[in-house]
């Protein structure tokens, strides 16, 4: 795959802006930290993913290039440890709007939120 034309980091809107060919894309830092590639998200095998929370606020402090195939991205909140590869990009701008509605699906079932400043109360 070929490399994006351009990647900017806009810190005033916390937007990533990612431009394949023609089309130029904003995925949101919040976005890129809760879907982020790395093991510590992912897990290690099926099933053990780990749902963030709380990355409303969250910042992308840095960019830097990982070889010809990839951005490691550093975070406000000391993450980073995820390597995103074009294809990992190319693919959160194609399904962006449906990643983003399972992932707040997700929060909601778990009873989880995307502001740091919230926690779930149960009620027993």
């Amino acid at each position: 795959m070929q490399p994006p034309r351009k990647i900017k980091l806009h810190r005033d809107t916390a937007e990533l802006e990612i431009q394949f060919g023609d089309e130029s894309y904003r995925l949101s830092a919040e976005f890129l930290r809760v879907h982020s590639p790395s093991a510590e998200v992912k897990g290690h095998g099926p099933g053990q993913a780990v749902l963030q929370h709380g990355k409303k606020d969250v910042a992308i402090t840095s960019v830097a290039a990982v070889g010809n195939y990839a951005i490691g991205l550093t975070f406000s909140d000391g993450h980073d440890s995820g390597i995103y590869t074009w294809e990992h990009l190319k693919d959160f701008t194609s399904h962006k709007e449906a990643y983003w509605q399972q992932y707040l699906d997700a929060l909601n079932k778990a009873g989880l939120s995307r502001d740091p400043h919230t926690s779930a109360v149960k009620l027993v």
